[in-house]
C-alpha cells in the first residue's frame, strides 16, 4: 500500500466531517511523501506499517477520533525524516508535532548516533506519554510484534520483547483502567507478547 487514494481510505477519510476530511487528505498526502522509499528491516515498504497500525487502532480498539487516527498514520514521521518537521507543523499544526515529538526518540530528533544514555530517555519519555499518545505507542507495539517473526535479526527480536517487558507491558498494565481502548491494548499486546514469547523459547 503506497498511494494516497488507499490510505485514504483506510483512514476512512471520506466518513469525517469537514474540516477533518480535509486535515485527513493532507495527512495523507505528508505520509505517502515522507515514509516514500522507506523499507523496514524485513524489506517491505515503510508506509505499511503505520497504515497497519491506523487499522488496529480502528477495528481492535474502537478508535474513531480522526486526529488520533491521523497520529497513528503519522506516528514514525519524525522518526524517519526529522527535516519534515515543519512541513507537518504548517499542514496539521504545531500542537500535533509536539505530540509527534512526545513519541520520537531524541537521538532521531536531534538527527545524531544512539548512544547508551538514550535506552534510559526513551523509556522516561514513554512513561510520560499522554493516554492517546500510549494507545498509539501501544498500537504500534502490538502490530511490530505481529511483524517481529518475519525479522531477519535475531538481535534485534531480543532487544524488541525486552523493550516490552522493561517499558510497554507494565505500561500497558498500569493504564488499562483509564479507558476501553487502553484496556483492549493491554489484552491484545500481552496475548501477542506471550506467543512471541512461547515461540523464542
Amino acid at each position: 500500500m503506497t498511494d494516497s487514494p488507499a490510505v485514504t481510505d483506510e483512514l476512512g477519510v471520506s466518513g469525517w466531517p469537514e474540516p477533518e476530511r480535509e486535515r485527513g487528505r493532507r495527512a495523507t498526502a505528508l505520509a505517502t511523501s515522507i515514509y516514500a522509499g522507506h523499507v523496514r528491516d524485513q524489506g517491505t515498504p515503510y508506509l505499511n506499517h503505520p497504515v497497519r497500525v491506523v487499522a488496529i487502532l480502528k477495528n481492535e480498539l474502537g478508535v474513531s477520533d480522526p486526529d488520533l487516527l491521523i497520529l497513528g498514520l503519522l506516528h514514525d514521521a519524525l522518526e524517519i525524516s526529522p527535516s519534515a518537521e515543519p512541513r507537518v507543523e504548517s499542514d496539521l499544526g504545531d500542537d500535533f508535532v509536539r505530540r509527534l515529538r512526545s513519541m520520537t526518540p531524541d537521538h532521531r530528533l536531534e538527527q545524531r548516533p544512539k548512544q547508551p544514555r538514550d535506552v534510559d530517555a526513551w523509556h522516561n519519555k514513554g512513561r510520560a506519554l499522554g493516554p492517546e499518545e500510549l494507545l498509539v505507542r501501544l498500537a504500534d507495539r502490538i502490530d511490530n510484534l505481529r511483524d517481529l517473526r518475519n525479522s531477519p535479526d535475531p538481535d534485534r527480536r531480543a532487544r524488541f520483547l525486552a523493550s516490552l517487558t522493561r517499558t510497554y507491558l507494565p505500561l500497558a498494565e498500569e493504564s488499562r483502567e483509564v479507558s476501553a481502548p487502553l484496556r483492549a491494548a493491554y489484552e491484545l499486546l500481552s496475548t501477542e507478547y506471550r506467543q512471541q514469547a512461547k515461540g523464542a523459547t
